[in-house]
């Protein structure tokens, strides 16, 4: 769904707002509040404040007279942004194990392997549109994921797919859980991105993401993830603020139209 407001955006500002040339989401910010479902959906957008440098506008997404999702987007133009750079001499820590693309893509990377047994594959449907590779010697520690992803089909990543990538990982969660343990569904409550980089038009084959979680309390955890491109550069940063329940809330039918989480 972040993915689906990224090219909602990106079409408003390709065409309403074509005179602003702020073609480039950089920021935003999106408050889950119900739950989605396959399907039609409609979307309506507010220009909030129209400007120079940046355009901020609102985004309210509904299925069935349900609102579902609410968002703040900013966008600019990254290609003219002007002013400070410095390099803040940040990395990955710890460090991420070299990779090479081309063995990757035959699966004979000497650190990196593909990953075909995803649990709940079934139920998180959307995980079967990517390849994953994960590190062959595991995780740097229990709450980090690595990984590099690319499209099953051999769709290449393009700017609205970071939304997609910023909530494509395995689930930290599971390697704290007792095996054996029920399914669980990790609704997402609110999801903010800060966008650094633009991805060519051509799109991009793979993305990284280095993914950790802080703390879970009472139900409720954090996500940071960071995105990465093949050149190493940091491609966008995103915070989730998300819920641990049973699975079979997000399976079981909605009672009314107002059925929340």
């Amino acid at each position: 769904m972040t993915g689906c407001v990224l090219e909602v955006v990106s079409t408003h500002f390709k065409t309403t707002l074509a005179k602003q040339n702020q073609p480039h989401t950089i920021a935003l910010h999106l408050e889950f509040l119900r739950r989605t479902q396959e399907g039609p959906a409609i979307f309506k957008v507010d220009d909030v404040k129209l400007g120079r440098q940046t355009s901020v506008v609102h985004v309210r997404m509904s299925q069935d007279g349900r609102e579902e999702i609410l968002a703040y987007v900013i966008n600019s133009n990254i290609a003219a942004e002007s002013g400070y750079s410095m390099d803040t001499e940040y990395k990955l820590n710890p460090p991420r194990p070299p990779v090479d693309f081309a063995k990757l893509k035959e699966n004979k990377d000497e650190n990196w392997v593909q990953w075909s047994d995803m649990p709940l594959i079934k139920f998180r449907k959307a995980a079967a549109k990517v390849k994953w590779h994960l590190p062959r010697k595991g995780q740097p520690h229990k709450s980090i994921t690595d990984e590099w992803l690319c499209f099953s089909d051999g769709t290449r990543f393009n700017q609205s797919s970071l939304g997609f990538v910023a909530d494509m990982f395995p689930s930290i969660v599971e390697t704290y859980k007792p095996k054996g343990s029920g399914a669980n569904w990790y609704p997402t409550l609110l999801l903010n991105m800060d966008i650094k980089k633009a991805l060519p038009a051509e799109g991009v084959e793979w993305l990284s993401a280095r993914v950790q979680m802080k703390q879970v309390k009472n139900g409720r955890m954090d996500i940071d993830l960071q995105i990465h491109d093949m050149e190493g550069d940091l491609i966008a940063v995103s915070h989730h603020v998300a819920l641990i329940l049973d699975a079979s809330r997000n399976t079981a039918a909605r009672t009314t139209k107002d059925t929340k989480l």
